[in-house]
């Protein structure tokens, strides 16, 4: 009985640190934008600092659901990944792969050189995920800009960072704590 009274503070800490996860929103223009194309080398360039190909990003437009930046990621080896959330917590989530997995999944569109799926949880409906399934497309300039993070230059020329904590005889850092007071 004490063991349990023990372990079940940090098990509530848990479950309250996991429920404010996924709450942050992208900004306007991240959805139910129209406007024009983005460009096909800035595309390239922020899909491949991320581990991307290029032709598998793809975005959708789901009435009431936001696009929640922070679970723009990478799914399998190089396809993509998003999550909608709408206010009720419904999430769309949004996938990619090469082609070789079509025909898996029950919302899923082939598209040239990817097929893209969808899932829904927290109630999102059919019909909501075949609306949000027939808008898939392309990203433009504006959602872009809110859905890959610019590439940082300085790690963009594949050389390993300069840690600074190394020894120079190639040996593991001293990562001893000194004792106060000796």
């Amino acid at each position: 009985m004490i063991r349990a009274v023990r372990v079940l503070p940090p098990l509530l800490l848990a479950a309250a640190l996991v429920t404010g996860c996924g709450t942050e929103k992208a900004g306007p223009g991240a959805s139910g934008d129209s406007g024009t194309p983005a460009d096909p080398a800035e595309l390239a360039s922020r899909e491949a600092a991320l581990g991307m190909a290029p032709e598998m990003v793809y975005v959708t437009d789901a009435p009431g659901f936001t696009l929640a930046q922070q679970s723009v990621g990478v799914q399998g080896d190089d396809g993509f990944s998003a999550s909608y959330a709408d206010e009720k917590g419904a999430v769309i989530h949004l996938y990619t792969d090469h082609l070789r997995y079509a025909g898996q999944h029950k919302y899923e569109v082939s598209e040239k050189d990817c097929v893209v799926w969808l899932e829904g949880e927290g109630g999102v409906s059919d019909a909501v995920l075949g609306k949000a399934l027939r808008a898939v497309h392309r990203p433009t300039a504006a959602e872009l800009a809110t859905l890959l993070p610019t590439p940082d230059p300085a790690f963009t020329d594949d050389q390993p960072v300069q840690r600074g904590d190394l020894p120079s005889d190639g040996g593991a850092p001293d990562n001893s704590v000194p004792t106060p007071g000796l």
